[in-house]
């Protein structure tokens, strides 16, 4: 797809995800805006006949769930009452017999246990299609991560690709600062195909979704598990969001919301 019908789709994304943190007045609006490049690109490629998504950061789920609505999946009166009274569209993602809601996210180091046992329940059977799974940072630190990345080296699950929103925070302050995890550099060395790229750049998201002679020319073993980390900005798309960990819970006010609507329809 072109970059320019991307950025326009991303930015359509973050107005209706504002819009549905505001008159909810629930939290993470920075946590969904730094993944919304992502999810964008992630959405137009998966196919749901046989591709899983999964969101371990299940905290983004507003931003899931706009991107589930556009895929079919939920309608627009199930997207609207997003943590609203009743409602099961939550602030966190629960599970449901529905493509890309299969599994709970929110709890940190959920998320990847689930993508291994789809994807090596995939293998068994001998079925085709890729399991995503969408983290966050600040679950590198958490122990079933890497107990699940080291299972998926042993069965050499080449149908998994996990992305990595690496916004640089977390709930109570910068990642490196709480604990200091060389992802990259580890997973290497368990033999995981590795990446690194700008989160919010829609053409190197796009292309490191797949797999290319590249990646597999400097491996000796070409049936692994592949880990993008795509560094982003939290809050990205409106300014005084940006890098503002005060937005990880904050929901905008009034005044905000005009002035977030208003940057946004520039």
């Amino acid at each position: 797809m072109e970059r320019m019908k991307y950025q326009e789709q991303a930015r359509q994304a973050r107005l209706k995800v504002l819009d549905l943190i505001f008159k909810a007045q629930t939290s993470h609006i920075g946590s969904n805006f730094s993944a919304i490049d992502i999810m964008t690109v992630l959405f137009e490629k998966a196919d749901p006949k046989k591709d899983e998504v999964i969101l371990s950061a299940g905290w983004k789920a507003a931003a899931w769930y706009y991107f589930l609505h556009k895929k079919g999946v939920i309608s627009e009166e199930e997207l609207n009452s997003f943590c609203q009274p009743g409602s099961p569209f939550i602030g966190l993602v629960e599970p449901m017999n529905r493509w890309g809601l299969k599994s709970a996210g929110g709890s940190m180091g959920c998320g990847l246990p689930f993508a291994v046992g789809f994807a090596l329940a995939k293998k068994l059977k001998g079925e085709e299609g890729k399991v995503y799974c969408l983290m966050s940072d600040g679950e590198m630190a958490i122990g079933t991560t890497w107990e699940s990345a080291l299972i998926a080296a042993q069965h050499q699950l080449d149908n998994l690709v996990v992305i990595v929103d690496n916004n640089g925070f977390q709930a109570m302050g910068k990642t490196d600062a709480i604990l200091k995890v060389n992802s990259w550099l580890f997973l290497h060395a368990i033999d995981w195909c590795t990446t690194e790229i700008n989160g919010h750049d829609v053409n190197q998201i796009e292309n490191n979704l797949i797999y290319n002679t590249e990646h597999k020319q400097h491996h000796s073993n070409h049936k692994m598990p592949k880990i993008v980390i795509a560094n982003t900005v939290k809050g990205k798309g409106v300014s005084f969001i940006e890098g503002n960990n005060l937005y990880h819970y904050k929901a905008p006010d009034e005044s905000e919301y005009q002035l977030a609507m208003r940057e946004l329809n520039v």
